[in-house]
């Protein structure tokens, strides 16, 4: 039987050893085509910059105002109602 220091550090190269084996079998990821008409919108460098600001607003302020409002007690004052299939 192994002592429980030998064990954890089994535990630790068996998890190494996993992660380096999951790494070595990955497939190599590839970049979209370039397609300049797409890409040099003006439009679409706005959207560079105002999509990251978009979800921060979404996990930071509308995710947690949600939680807030569907809770059971709040959810009649606010009118909150579930759906019976939620998006996704």
């Amino acid at each position: 039987m192994a002592r429980p220091h030998h064990a954890g550090l089994r535990r630790a190269c068996a998890g190494l050893a996993f992660c380096v084996l999951a790494l070595a079998h990955a497939a190599p990821a590839r970049a979209d085509e370039y397609d300049a008409r797409r890409a040099g919108h003006p439009l679409r460098v706005v959207a560079y910059v105002v999509h990251p600001v978009g979800v921060a607003l979404d996990w930071l302020l509308f995710r947690p105002a949600h939680w807030v409002v569907s809770q059971p007690v709040l959810s009649h004052v606010f009118g909150h109602d579930v759906d019976e299939e939620p998006q996704r």
